[in-house]
């Protein structure tokens, strides 16, 4: 329990001064060290082992491909991260597409923290599939007044990825948001 409150405490308060660490930002992909890994019900426990897992490392680097973009503000390769059947909720690849635009409009350095603290890979029918347990943050900075902000943050968020024409796509989250979203709106949770 105690150790699960000192998690909680360091995630959070990294998560918040992320912004505040460093002049230049910088993205982050991690995974946890007492993370916990499973891949097809085999539970990794040795977080060395579990890093030199294959799904591990493939995952890890589609999420730092997608970082790089973010921060090259590169939108066609950021959405080779979406599966083509994303969904969060009602928005599909072309409103995440038009979400990261108005982003990259209004926000520059931008930079996002992954934290794993769980990944699962996992067979459904003839797909390969991932939970992954996550904590971070979006930050940026406005165009207008230069001002440090934080765009978005999540803790414990379940992504769900898809392994789709060789590489490992986004596919959602978990979490509750609303069924719709209208078009002027740019809802930055559901993009990672």
């Amino acid at each position: 329990m105690h150790r699960q409150i000192r998690l909680v405490c360091f995630l959070t308060v990294f998560v918040l001064l992320w912004p505040t660490l460093s002049r230049e930002s910088q993205g982050s992909v991690e995974m946890l060290p007492d993370a916990s890994v499973t891949v097809d019900d085999r539970v990794i426990r040795d977080h060395d082992a579990g890093m030199k897992d294959p799904a591990l490392k493939e995952i890890l680097a589609a999420f730092g491909r997608a970082e790089t973009a973010v921060q090259m503000r590169d939108l066609d390769v950021l959405m080779k991260f979406y599966a083509k059947a994303y969904n969060y909720h009602g928005l599909k690849p072309a409103d995440v597409r038009r979400i990261w635009g108005e982003v990259f409009v209004h926000y520059r350095n931008l930079s996002a923290i992954h934290l794993f603290s769980g990944v699962k890979v996992f067979r459904s029918g003839s797909q390969l599939r991932a939970e992954v347990i996550c904590t971070g943050g979006l930050y940026g900075t406005e165009a207008e007044g230069g001002k440090k902000i934080s765009l978005d943050s999540w803790f414990h968020e379940t992504h769900y990825l898809v392994h789709e024409d060789g590489a490992w796509r986004f596919l959602g989250n978990a979490g509750d948001a609303p069924q719709r979203a209208p078009a002027t709106s740019a809802p930055h949770h559901p993009l990672f």
